[in-house]
C-alpha cells in the first residue's frame, strides 16, 4: 500500500471508526484472489446495472449484493488483447508494440521480457498463481507461433505457476488447448468455420481433432473448479486465479440447458451460461470454506458486441444506454460491469460511483497484500483498495485514458471526456469522419449532463479541450499516469 493510502487509513481510524480496523489488518495479509474476466459482456447485461435486462444473471446480481458494484469502471481499451495486457501489467497497451487492434492465434508474445505482472508480483508474496481460459497475449518469440514447440515465452514466463486454456479468441485459429507451455493435442484436423446465424461465427483453420467449440466454456469452468478444490487442500498457501472466460464473445454457442434461458437470443443465453460459470466458482468457495478469505472480482474486458440489428430484434440493451458498442471510443465500448466481494472487508450491497480502470488491478493487489509497487511497474495502475473498502470520499483515480480498436484516443477527467477524432473509432458506423471545414476536430462531452454523448461541445469549450489534450500528452511523454 502506498504511503498516501496508509496515512488515509490511519486518519480514518483515528477519527473513531473502529469497525474499519479489520480491513487495515487484511490489507497487510494474504487473501486468496480470484479475477473472473468475461469476454464481451456488457454493462447492461446485469440486472444489478440494468433493471430491464433480458438476460438472467442471478449469480452476478447476488455477488453485487454481497459486495461492491462500480458504476464508472472502464477497460483501458475497447477490445480484448490490449485490455488483457493492461490488466496483467498495470500499463496501457498503447505503450507496448501493439498500437491498435488485437493479436491473432499465431501472434508472438506481447508482454515484454522482465516486465512485472500481477501474478509475478504475487509470487513474491508467496502466492500460487494460476490462469485458466483465453490468453490472447501471444506465444513464443517467433514471427509466427510454432505449436509443435514449447510455447515460450508465454504464461509461465509472465508469473503463472500453471496455465490451461486457448491461445486467442474462440473465433480464431488454431483451435486447441495448451497446458503450461505445451499443446494438449496438435491441430491436425481442420474446420471450415461457421458464419450463421448471427453470432455463431468462427474462422476456418487448423483444429485439434477432439476440440469442441461449444464445449470450451464448460471445459474451462471444470478446470477452474478443479484448481480451486486443489488449493483448498493447501490452506496455508494463498492463491491467485485469473479466470479469463471465452464468452459471451462470438461464437455464441450456449449449451442446451441454457437455450431459451434469456429473451436476448443466443447472445443472452450465452451470457446466462457465463453467469452459471460464476455461480460454480462461488459455490465451490462456499463448499471448501474458502469464501471468507477470498477476494472475488467479476468484470468484462470491454463492451458487448451488440449491434443496431440486435437492438432492433430484441428488447435488450447489452450496453445499457451508453453510446456505441465493443471496439468504440464511446462509453459503450469500454464502460464495463465490475463487482467485488471480500467478506468482512467490503461492505455488502455498496455502490461506488468513482472513476476506475482495469489497469488498477496491480496497484490494488499491492495494496491488499502490503507490497510496494516498483517505479518501473504498473505505470498506469492506481490503488483502489480505499474505494473497495468504502474509505475514499474523493476519487482515487483522477483521469483515465481510453483507446479504441482503430487507435483513437480519449481522455476522461471528472465530468469531461475528450475524444481525439470524429466517429466511433471502432465497429459502430461511421468508424471515422473527416473534419468538415470550420467544424470540430474531435469530440468533447460533459458526461454529467450528457452521459450518452450526443452533444459535441468541442468548439464551445476550447480551454477544456486544451487542458485534456495537454494531460494526455503529459501521460504519453512521461511514460506513466499514476502518482509516483
Amino acid at each position: 500500500m502506498s504511503t498516501m493510502h496508509r496515512r488515509s487509513f490511519c486518519r480514518t481510524l483515528a477519527a473513531g471508526s473502529a469497525a474499519l480496523a479489520a480491513p487495515l489488518t487484511a490489507a497487510e495479509g494474504r487473501p486468496n484472489i480470484i479475477y473472473v474476466l468475461a469476454d464481451d459482456l456488457g454493462w447492461g447485461d446485469l440486472g444489478c446495472y440494468n433493471s430491464m435486462s433480458a438476460v438472467p444473471m442471478p449469480n452476478a446480481d447476488r455477488l453485487a449484493g454481497q459486495g461492491v458494484r462500480f458504476t464508472d469502471m472502464h477497460s483501458p481499451s475497447a477490445v480484448c488483447t490490449p485490455t488483457r495486457y493492461g490488466i496483467l501489467t498495470g500499463r496501457y497497451c498503447w505503450r507496448s508494440r501493439l498500437k491498435e487492434g488485437v493479436l491473432w492465434g499465431y501472434s508472438p508474445n506481447l508482454i515484454e521480457d522482465g516486465r512485472l505482472t500481477v501474478p509475478g508480483m504475487l509470487k513474491q508474496r508467496g502466492y500460487y498463481t494460476a490462469s485458466v481460459g483465453k490468453w490472447h497475449l501471444g506465444l513464443g518469440n517467433r514471427e509466427k507461433a510454432d505449436y509443435t514447440q514449447p510455447l515460450r515465452p508465454g504464461p509461465r514466463d509472465h508469473g503463472f505457476d500453471y496455465y490451461f486454456g486457448i491461445p486467442a479468441s474462440l473465433d480464431m485459429d488454431p483451435y486447441l488447448y495448451f497446458e503450461n507451455d505445451r499443446v494438449v493435442e496438435q491441430p491436425t484436423a481442420t474446420t471450415a468455420g461457421m458464419d450463421q446465424p448471427r453470432g455463431v461465427f468462427w474462422r476456418p483453420g487448423p483444429m485439434a481433432p477432439r476440440f469442441d467449440v461449444p464445449g470450451v466454456l464448460p471445459a474451462l469452468t471444470d478446470k477452474a473448479v478443479s484448481i480451486l478444490r486443489e488449493r483448498a487442500a493447501k490452506p496455508s498457501e494463498p492463491f491467485f486465479l485469473y479466470l479469463a472466460l471465452t464468452a459471451p464473445h462470438t461464437p455464441w454457442v450456449p449449451q442446451k440447458p441454457y437455450l431459451g434461458r434469456s429473451k436476448a437470443g443466443l447472445y443472452g443465453d450465452f451470457a446466462a451460461q457465463v453467469d452459471a460459470t460464476l455461480g460454480r466458482v462461488l459455490s465451490v468457495l462456499e463448499e471448501t470454506k474458502m469464501a471468507g478469505n477470498t477476494l472475488v472480482v467479476f468484470t468484462s474486458d470491454n463492451g458487448a458486441d451488440w449491434k443496431l440489428e440486435d437492438k432492433a430484434r430484441y428488447a435488450h440493451l447489452a450496453n445499457a444506454t451508453w453510446r456505441g458498442e465493443k471496439a468504440d471510443i464511446w462509453d459503450g465500448g469500454h464502460r464495463i460491469p465490475f463487482l467485488a466481494r471480500w467478506p468482512g472487508h467490503i461492505r455488502p450491497g455498496t455502490v461506488n460511483n468513482h472513476l476506475g480502470c482495469l489497469t488498477d488491478l496491480m496497484a490494488t493487489v499491492a495494496g491488499v497484500t502490503g507490497q510496494e509497487l516498483p517505479r518501473d511497474a504498473g505505470e498506469d495502475s492506481y490503488n483502489l483498495l480505499p474505494e473497495l473498502l468504502g474509505l475514499s470520499a474523493a476519487p482515487v483515480r483522477d483521469a483515465v485514458v481510453h483507446h479504441s480498436h482503430l487507435g483513437m484516443f480519449a481522455v476522461r477527467q471528472g465530468q469531461w471526456k475528450l475524444e481525439l477524432g470524429l466517429g466511433s473509432g471502432g465497429f459502430s458506423p461511421p468508424p471515422r469522419v473527416e473534419q468538415a471545414p470550420g467544424g470540430p476536430a474531435g469530440q468533447l462531452y460533459d458526461l454529467s449532463k450528457d452521459p450518452e454523448e450526443h452533444y459535441n461541445l468541442y468548439q464551445q469549450y476550447p480551454n477544456i479541450v486544451d487542458k485534456l489534450s495537454s494531460l494526455l500528452e503529459t501521460y504519453k511523454r512521461q511514460g506513466y499516469s499514476r502518482p509516483m
